[in-house]
């Protein structure tokens, strides 16, 4: 391919991304191993591969960059996550230095927990799209990248309903030019992603699949996939729900719960990012089973001590042969950051071949990814992890002879 990939984040400097930069580095200098994305050709897994059918951009050609609130660089916000050791990153410390963050679009209206001093001074939402697009072109030039994926992974925001804004690209542009409130930062990312043709991928909950901005996509061709990072405990849940409902039993009943001290967890605690983020993790059961769990619960709690090694917990009360009642109790001791950093890199140099290929609009083969993949109105999405693969693996080979 020549040239570049670059893959601009809004939180650049979050746990995700500082991990993804920094594992990025220790990677191409062969200092750990590259585990844990479908887009390695090395990959050891058997059966078939993404990879038998497409060719992806090396990690070598991979260029960061981003927008953040805090840290002065991605080195001290890597060193202040925890999440890779000290030792490794003073191994690329020069690199992860030389990321500094853009000053963010930002809204306390829709983050209410997120602190931070680097944020943009403009008067108006237009003057902020101006911002936005002006660092993404000045990166994509001094970077020498032929292409540029926009990974949106930024904090939770508060929970909201679609309004006439959000309903067409007329009324979405008035409301930018009227300042409404009701077109959040993530909305103004994604907007300005559609605008220099730069594909688009939300890992956070936040809303901005909206009518307005899926027009605004296919009018100009430009690839867009989300939403909700599904690493940890979801995952577990989408798997385990396929294999109940291959083997005919009853979920009765479901209770998640998390616990994690991370600054996503801080977000979380606050009950308008909450709901948000639960209502995404809460709709995939049903879908798979085939039928409307009565008692499915999920809960976050915020928990300082555990940092960014969140601990998930899940009872399930199924019903087998002659209605004998059954449990399963699951504990997953995981490391966020270190779960959802090879999706960011999967799902970015994925939409650098659809961006390539000239595919547009939702990518619903990147379902695999997401706790709630994107989907028009009216459309029920996949949320079976296996038929996930299947539908991207369809889609490569698909592609390839395109």
């Amino acid at each position: 391919m020549g040239k570049k990939l670059g893959i601009v984040i809004v939180g650049v400097n979050g746990a995700v991304s500082s991990t993804v930069i920094a594992g990025v580095e220790l990677m191409v200098k062969g200092l750990v191993p590259r585990v844990g994305m479908i887009t390695e050709s090395d990959n050891p897994a058997p059966g078939e591969k993404l990879t038998d059918h497409l060719k992806f951009r090396g990690l070598e050609d991979v260029v960061f960059g981003g927008w953040d609130l805090q840290f002065p660089n991605a080195y001290v916000a890597a060193k202040h996550h925890k999440v890779l050791a000290d030792s490794d990153l003073d191994k690329v410390k020069g690199s992860l230095e030389a990321i500094k963050p853009w000053p963010a679009v930002f809204s306390g209206e829709y983050a209410a927990n997120v602190k931070g001093e680097n944020v943009v001074k403009v008067k108006n939402f237009r003057e902020e799209l101006a911002h936005i697009e002006k660092t993404i072109n000045d990166f994509k030039k001094a970077n020498d990248c032929d292409t540029v994926v926009m990974v949106n992974l930024a904090s939770t925001e508060r929970y909201q309903e679609l309004v006439d804004c959000h309903k067409s690209l007329a009324a979405f542009e008035k409301g930018i030019d009227e300042n409404n409130s009701a077109i959040s930062p993530a909305m103004r990312y994604f907007y300005v992603a559609n605008k220099l043709g730069v594909p688009y991928c939300n890992f956070a909950p936040s809303l901005t699949n909206i009518p307005a901005l899926e027009e605004q996509a296919n009018e100009l061709r430009n690839p867009y996939c989300g939403m909700d990072g599904k690493t940890g405990q979801t995952l577990l849940k989408t798997a385990l729900a396929a294999m109940f409902r291959v083997r005919n039993l009853k979920v009765i009943g479901w209770y998640s719960v998390n616990f994690l001290g991370n600054n996503d967890g801080l977000i979380l605690d606050n009950p308008a990012s909450n709901k948000t983020k639960v209502l995404s993790k809460a709709a995939v059961l049903d879908s798979i089973v085939g039928y409307r769990v009565e008692n499915h619960q999920v809960h976050i709690h915020y928990y300082k001590p555990r940092g960014d090694a969140k601990e998930a917990w899940d009872n399930i009360d199924i019903g087998g042969f002659c209605g004998v009642p059954m449990q399963m109790k699951v504990n997953f001791l995981c490391q966020d950051s270190i779960l959802a950093a090879p999706l960011v890199l999967d799902m970015a140099r994925i939409m650098d071949v659809a961006k390539a290929k000239g595919e547009k609009g939702i990518q619903r083969q990147m379902s695999l990814f997401f706790k709630s993949p994107y989907a028009t109105s009216g459309e029920q999405p996949q949320h079976d992890p296996f038929k996930q693969e299947t539908l991207i693996l369809d889609w490569a080979k698909k592609i390839a002879k395109a």
